[in-house]
């Protein structure tokens, strides 16, 4: 009986580990879809105790290290929270998305740089941002920008320049809020104001291309310049007072030739053949105008006690990119940025910012004594200088080349095409304005 019990269940173990080893494929086959849709809907909760939680394997955005609830996920990230962010040093990479605005939905920008409407054939020169080497540039925020200058006036002032950056900041405003145009003069649109209702922002220009108080050349007087380096310009400079930030631009007219004074002396000229004048060049006289400039500022704003303080920014040398005769094709042909290793920021372009920057820092140091005064530099030089391809060329009038190619072909190789390039730089001017408006705000 027992041997028949033995021999009668050994069919029957064979019979059920045969049954087993072909079910275990399939029932592990079914089971791991079940266990993946459990743990995706119904995740295991971790510990989340301060103790027991576990370390982040991400990046946390940078933030204010001024913040009592800040964490870094490492040492660097710390130290880049510190240390603010350099534009200067960086490239121009290719961007699909392209400008916020464009020739026919602004109607602020000037004919002379409205490319696009202009039948200007290659768009590629739309599609680059710039990109600092050890930080981000974010892209234009118009209602953030129109937040921070609500119920005060920004005045642009300078040379074309200046209007070519306002021109390009009303463009990308308004694609958030429309301005009203609420003044204008008689002279060639050189010194108008704009109102954005909805925050109670003003923004003006005043042509003054030298700061400083001027006689422009003109066909009636002798074909030169004559600036007075110890006084500035009162169409702009009587109106301070009603004036929060002051944008300056210069450097172009300071090429031209020129008669230089102080009081009622003459000290010299520049590129002035059968006067009886010392040559001395423009590099000191930009420096005496930029310096009489923020002196005078100081002098009528830094001084006063009671809070009403004033912001000055100097958007640095922007430079021109003709490669020929200003009256040929191809003055400025370029259809593409430089990179790092084609060009340098060398000679004239280097001079001339570099004495921007050093009167800027001049003046932060004055301005430490005054409540409410601060002073910045707005460093485009060098991200200027990789885009010979932004300027309007021949495009500065329309359809150059409808009827062939003529013998004589205006070209404008210093200025911006609206959209373009120099959009970049108001890119970087909020930036400015929010560092401003962060932990060291005014008069604190």
């Amino acid at each position: 009986m027992k041997s028949m019990g033995v021999g009668a269940a050994s069919p029957f173990k064979d019979q059920l580990h045969s049954l087993t080893r072909k079910l275990l494929p399939w029932t592990i086959y079914a089971i791991f879809p079940l266990a993946i849709f459990r743990l995706y809907f119904y995740p295991l909760q971790l510990p989340q105790s301060s103790t027991d939680q576990l370390p982040s394997t991400s990046s946390i955005a940078i933030t204010s290290s001024a913040s009592p609830t800040h964490i870094s996920s490492s040492k660097e990230q710390e130290r880049a929270d510190d240390t603010p962010c350099d534009y200067t040093i960086g490239k121009w990479v290719h961007d699909k998305s392209g400008p916020l605005y464009n020739g026919t939905t602004c109607g602020a920008i000037k004919d002379g740089q409205n490319c696009i409407s202009h039948g200007r054939p290659d768009l590629d020169y739309l599609h680059w941002r710039w990109k600092p080497k050890k930080c981000g540039l974010p892209r234009f925020e118009p209602n953030t920008f129109l937040q921070l200058i609500s119920n005060k006036h920004i005045a642009f002032v300078g040379d074309s320049m200046a209007r070519n950056q306002l021109e390009s900041l009303l463009c990308m405003l308004a694609t958030a809020s429309v301005p009203n145009l609420v003044y204008r003069d008689s002279e060639e649109n050189k010194f108008r104001r704009w109102n954005f209702p909805s925050r109670n922002a003003n923004l003006s220009v005043y042509w003054s291309p030298f700061l400083v108080k001027g006689v422009e050349k003109s066909q009636q007087e002798p074909n030169y310049n004559k600036l007075y380096l110890d006084r500035v310009d009162e169409r702009w400079a009587s109106e301070l007072d009603h004036i929060d930030m002051i944008v300056f631009s210069i450097g172009h007219w300071f090429l031209h030739p020129a008669v230089y004074f102080e009081g009622d002396s003459v000290l010299g000229c520049h590129y002035c053949p059968g006067l009886n004048h010392t040559e001395i060049g423009f590099y000191d006289v930009l420096r005496k105008s930029l310096r009489t400039t923020l002196k005078t500022i100081t002098e009528r704003r830094g001084s006063k006690s009671n809070g009403n303080g004033i912001d000055v920014i100097v958007t640095t040398f922007s430079p021109s990119h003709f490669e020929g005769d200003w009256d040929k094709a191809g003055a400025c042909p370029k259809k593409e940025p430089y990179n790092e290793s084609e060009k340098q920021l060398e000679g004239m372009n280097a001079e001339m910012r570099k004495i921007e920057v050093e009167e800027v820092e001049a003046a932060q140091e004055n301005a430490k004594q005054f409540a409410g005064y601060r002073v910045e530099a707005l460093d485009v030089t060098k991200l200027s200088l990789m885009r010979p391809d932004g300027h309007p060329g021949p495009y500065m009038h329309p359809f150059p080349f409808a009827y062939g190619v003529a013998e004589r072909v205006q070209n404008d190789c210093v200025h911006w095409c609206l959209p373009g390039p120099v959009d970049t730089w108001n890119e970087i001017l909020l930036q400015v304005l929010k560092k401003w408006e962060g932990p060291s705000k005014r008069g604190e």
